[in-house]
């Protein structure tokens, strides 16, 4: 996975990359090559999962990470004197209950709201959306 992940951010000069689905159990920072860093958060090695990925320049900029949950993270980097808040999501599929659902989307908001107005905010996610009127 590394020597695709790297060859593709470096093909498309991306320097941060939120995955989700990462399916990794823990809530760790590593070294994953490449001049990689990986900062992530799972509670099953089965299912969800949630992470990003920095060129390791920015690593040396991470400020704070909050693991919320399996299904969300919040990093802090300041980059260049601004304060840049980075969260990685992943959203509750199809099949799941409405309540589960609901709760996501509170954790979510909450994390948003957590985010001063005056401070960037990037959010990379799978909200496992669709498009057009059927599933």
């Amino acid at each position: 996975m590394t020597g695709k992940v790297r060859d593709m951010m470096e093909r498309r000069k991306v320097d941060m990359l939120c995955v989700q689905e990462t399916k990794w159990k823990g809530s760790k920072t590593r070294n994953i090559g490449g001049g990689l860093k990986l900062f992530y958060h799972g509670v099953d090695e089965k299912r969800n999962g949630v992470g990003v990925i920095l060129k390791e320049e920015y690593s040396k900029s991470v400020v704070e990470v909050k693991r919320v949950s399996d299904r969300g993270m919040n990093m802090k980097l300041e980059v260049e004197g601004v304060m840049v808040n980075v969260i990685s999501a992943y959203a509750l599929q199809v099949g799941c209950e409405m309540e589960e659902k609901e709760k996501f989307c509170s954790k979510l908001d909450e994390v948003v709201e957590g985010v001063h107005r005056n401070k960037r905010l990037v959010i990379g996610a799978d909200f496992n959306g669709h498009v057009g009127e059927g599933n």
